[in-house]
């Protein structure tokens, strides 16, 4: 028998929010799930745990270091998000409506440039930063289903 103590709980004082407008598709909310949180992770390395390995071990790449709470709401609520994400400058990644319509990198990252912040037709959000910060960008919006 272990007579070890067990290990308290991890409590972490940042978060990682996705927020993703609600008139998705399934298929639609996994992939733009997918591509804003690859973002977060090659820009901050803190997000990113120990790599893993089985009892075998096989090693197997590391991952976030904590939860990602998913959220979804409206086209109102996703923009009034982008911009509480702004105004408090936490790290952002966007996914909008045109990404759709492109098939790689470069074309992505020309169709959010070429329309103003005000314009973007966002379907998706994600921000990391404290907890309390999060907290407020996503405020109206419910976790996903």
């Amino acid at each position: 028998m272990d007579t070890e103590a067990s290990p308290e709980p991890i409590r972490f004082d940042t978060k990682i929010a996705v927020l993703l407008r609600a008139d998705l598709e399934p298929w639609q909310r996994l992939n733009v799930t997918s591509f804003l949180v690859s973002g977060l992770g090659t820009q901050l390395p803190e997000v990113i745990g120990e790599p893993y390995e089985d009892a075998d071990g096989v090693p197997y790449l590391p991952m976030f270091r904590q939860p990602v709470m998913v959220f979804e709401a409206t086209k109102e609520t996703l923009t009034t998000a982008h911009a509480r994400a702004l105004s408090r400058a936490l790290p952002r990644a966007v996914f909008t409506s045109d990404l759709f319509a492109t098939g790689n990198d470069r074309d992505n990252r020309a169709a959010v440039r070429a329309v103003p912040t005000a314009d973007l037709d966002l379907v998706g959000l994600a921000v990391y930063g404290p907890r309390n910060a999060v907290d407020k960008v996503v405020k109206g919006a419910r976790m996903h289903p």
